[in-house]
């Protein structure tokens, strides 16, 4: 069983209901039948990460995230990142440094190291413009990125080497998504998942953060059992996020399924409430979804 937990449904800027950051569950038995998951995995992990994770570790079913009152950050195997965005990056530097010293072992004096994933160019990046102010130094020598993450760099280009797989059943590959433009389409990385149950054929899909883009993933849409896609909810001349106006267009049995997520603090006001009935709704926060038994 894969289930995914939203740490946030917020935009950016939200407030009310933190950055758009997912946890993933791989079970063997599934929720309730041992004390965690089998493995798991974060799907971004921005500025208000560690505050919402810390709230979900108190909520019945996550107490396997808490160690004696904080977060017990060795409990996240896997970190996928989509893009650079603080949003989406903001909270990994708490989690390195917990890590390698809140949660070091004394005995064999090593950090604990969960997986970072993404493709090269973003876990480049990451550390040269986003990580290596913070995390560079350590007692007696400069670190590297590889100092607090094991990596797995994807190219989603290459067959074979354009995903990962969660307890040998769960393959997670990505796409390119068209969030930001410099010059052309897709220039500057940012990706979404397409999950897959190998042993069933079943699948889940999840946006990321994308401009409108239907026609790049429409086949993985109509396919996945159910959909998680990003919303902007009130328009402008040059969105980088996907309008709802846009997703109304969707064909209905796709919009049915699919489940909207990355809005701002608003959306609960009055004017957005046939999403209910237009789509599968608003994603709720910190609530397990089982998207693949």
């Amino acid at each position: 069983m894969l289930t995914l937990t939203f740490l946030g449904v917020g935009s950016a800027f939200a407030k009310r209901n933190y950055n758009s950051n997912l946890l993933i569950e791989a079970w063997h038995h599934g929720p309730g039948t041992q004390s965690g998951p089998d493995d798991t995995l974060l799907v971004d992990f921005g500025s208000t990460g560690p505050l919402a994770l810390y709230q979900l570790m108190q909520k019945p079913g996550f107490t396997y995230l808490e160690h004696n009152g904080i977060i017990n950050y060795p409990a996240i195997h896997k970190v996928f990142v989509t893009h650079q965005h603080a949003d989406h990056i903001g909270g990994l530097e708490e989690m390195a440094l917990m890590n390698a010293y809140v949660y070091r072992d004394p005995a064999r004096d090593k950090a604990f190291k969960p997986q970072i994933i993404s493709s090269l160019s973003i876990l480049m990046n990451l550390w040269d413009h986003s990580l290596k102010g913070g995390l560079s130094v350590m007692a007696g020598r400069y670190a590297l990125l590889q100092d607090y993450f094991f990596i797995l760099a994807l190219n989603h280009q290459e067959a074979g080497k354009d995903g990962f797989s969660m307890l040998k059943r769960y393959r997670f590959t990505l796409f390119p998504t068209d969030h930001i433009q410099v010059q052309h389409k897709f220039d500057w990385p940012s990706f979404g998942l397409f999950i897959e149950d190998v042993q069933t054929g079943e699948s889940a899909f999840y946006s990321g953060d994308t401009r409108y883009d239907y026609p790049a993933y429409a086949r993985m849409m109509e396919r996945a059992r159910i959909c998680f896609h990003e919303v902007q909810l009130v328009g402008e001349p040059a969105p980088v996020h996907t309008l709802l106006s846009e997703l109304r267009t969707l064909p209905e049995a796709v919009r049915r399924k699919t489940h909207l997520y990355h809005f701002t603090d608003d959306w609960d006001t009055g004017p957005f409430d046939s999403v209910r009935e237009e789509f599968a709704g608003f994603a709720v926060p910190q609530q397990r979804y089982t998207i693949l038994d």
